[in-house]
Formats: C-alpha cells, sequence, structure tokens
C-alpha cells in the first residue's frame, strides 16, 4: 500500500512538473516569437535608416560677410516615419528673416513620401506661415490653415519644398554617378513642378568645418533668372556642406557647413 501511494505522489510530482515545463516552454516560445518580430520590427526600421540622424550647422554669409545661421536636423520617429527640419536666423543691418521649415516623411526602401509639411517666416517684411498634409494613397491634399481639402493625382516620387532635399540626398548615396536628377515638387499653392539639379563637377572645399571633397550640382531657373549651386560630400554621406544662389546675376545668399553631430536614434 505504501509503494503504491508513492508511485501515485511520484506520478502526481512528474506530471506537474511536467505541465509546468510545458507551461514554461510556451511561454519561451511566445516570448521568443516576440523577440524574433521585434528584432525583424527593429531590422527594417534600421534598414531605413540608410542616412544616419544628424544636426548641421551652418554660416550664412552675404557678400563674404557672416550674417546669420542656419540648422538643418533629421530626426526619425516611430513607424518608419522621420522629421525633417531646417531653419535660418539672419540678421543683416536693420533687415531680419527668421524662417523655419520641417516636413514629417514616411520612409520605405530609400523611397521618401511626405506627409506634413509647414513653413513659417517672420521678421523685416510680410510674415508667412503654411501647413499642408499629405494622403498619397488617397490622392488628396489639406491646406490646414484653410481647412481646404483638394483631390490631386500625385505624380511617382512625389515630394514637398522640403523633402526633396533628403530624397535627393538619398538617391547620391545610392548612385553617386548620376547626373541628372528629376523632383516633382508640391508647392504651398497646391501647384506641382518639376525641380531640376544637373551635375556641374567636383572641388575641395574650405569651409569653417573643415577641407572637404564635393561634387557640385546646378538648378536653374529660367523665368526666374535665379541659379542655385549645392556642394555635397561624399565622406560625410553627401550631406550638403555648400549653398550658393543668385538671381539676375546678383548674389543672394551663400550657406557654407561649420558643424555636423550624430545624434543618438529615436
Amino acid at each position: 500500500m505504501l509503494a503504491k501511494n508513492n508511485h501515485n505522489v511520484i506520478k502526481k510530482i512528474k506530471g506537474s512538473f511536467m505541465f509546468k515545463s510545458l507551461g514554461y516552454l510556451s511561454l519561451l516560445t511566445i516570448v521568443q516569437i516576440s523577440t524574433c518580430s521585434a528584432s525583424s520590427q527593429h531590422i527594417e526600421q534600421n534598414n531605413n535608416q540608410v542616412i544616419k540622424p544628424f544636426t548641421a550647422k551652418y554660416t550664412i554669409i552675404r557678400k563674404s560677410d557672416p550674417v546669420g545661421t542656419a540648422v538643418r536636423q533629421l530626426k526619425y520617429l516611430e513607424d518608419n516615419k522621420a522629421l525633417y527640419s531646417y531653419k535660418t536666423d539672419i540678421q543683416w543691418f536693420i533687415f531680419t528673416d527668421n524662417r523655419s521649415e520641417s516636413s514629417t516623411i514616411s520612409l520605405k526602401n530609400n523611397q521618401v513620401t511626405p506627409l506634413h509639411y509647414q513653413y513659417s517666416r517672420e521678421g523685416t517684411g510680410r510674415d508667412k506661415s503654411y501647413e499642408w498634409q499629405y494622403d498619397v494613397t488617397k490622392n488628396k491634399t489639406t491646406d490646414l490653415k484653410k481647412k481646404q481639402t483638394f483631390d490631386i493625382v500625385f505624380p511617382t516620387n512625389i515630394q514637398d519644398k522640403l523633402s526633396y532635399h533628403f530624397q535627393h540626398r538619398l538617391n547620391l548615396k545610392q548612385n553617386p554617378s548620376q547626373k541628372h536628377f528629376v523632383y516633382p515638387v508640391i508647392g504651398t499653392s497646391g501647384s506641382i513642378k518639376n525641380y531640376v539639379y544637373q551635375y556641374d563637377g567636383e572641388e575641395e572645399l574650405m569651409l569653417p568645418y573643415g577641407t572637404v571633397q564635393a561634387i557640385r550640382l546646378k538648378r536653374e531657373v529660367v523665368e526666374k533668372k535665379r541659379i542655385t549651386y549645392a556642394w555635397f560630400a561624399p565622406e560625410l554621406d553627401y550631406l550638403l556642406v555648400k549653398l550658393y544662389q543668385a538671381k539676375g546675376g546678383v548674389e543672394q545668399f551663400e550657406a557654407q557647413l561649420d558643424s555636423v553631430t550624430q545624434d543618438s536614434f529615436q
């Protein structure tokens, strides 16, 4: 009788141990699946973060004199989104000009899609501000200030007035030998125009940041008699390091890179 009771106790213990072991293994499997899923999402997120988050600071120059500063910044958000921003602060004699521009984008397979664009300008002259929201999949755009939504047929690779800067950098990184770039850009009135950049050579630049080798691209708007030159440094993942703009043969401004820091991933 004692041996039989002991046998029953052992069976109960074994059964309890087996049940707990199975429960532990099931829990372990769930944890492993969840971890793998989170890892896959993390890998996908990092794959979309070809350009590391950064803060770049510039000196703005007019007629060889520094007249202001500019900051360009990239921050990554959740769900393969990012915030790309640019702001300037200029003071020249009695003239002041403060501008801020930001673009919330989605990023997948090195393709930038604009979601939300915001712009404001304050200073000498009339203040301006715009705020737009884009739903590319539904071909709708909304002027958030006027609370008006419009139907629009978005072309492939549509960009806003700031997001195309980021797409351009990705394109340079993916295909350094490309010489001609065209970006359909939706403006602050809702109209779409092609922004065209053409390869214009290479040169070594002496900047406040230091000496860098850069490629130079040119954009010309004939009807406005405006020419823009932009320099990008391959050694800095094709970061914009210098910008020069002239209108009607007269210099408007120049921006030169002061510093750049790699920010931590959000």
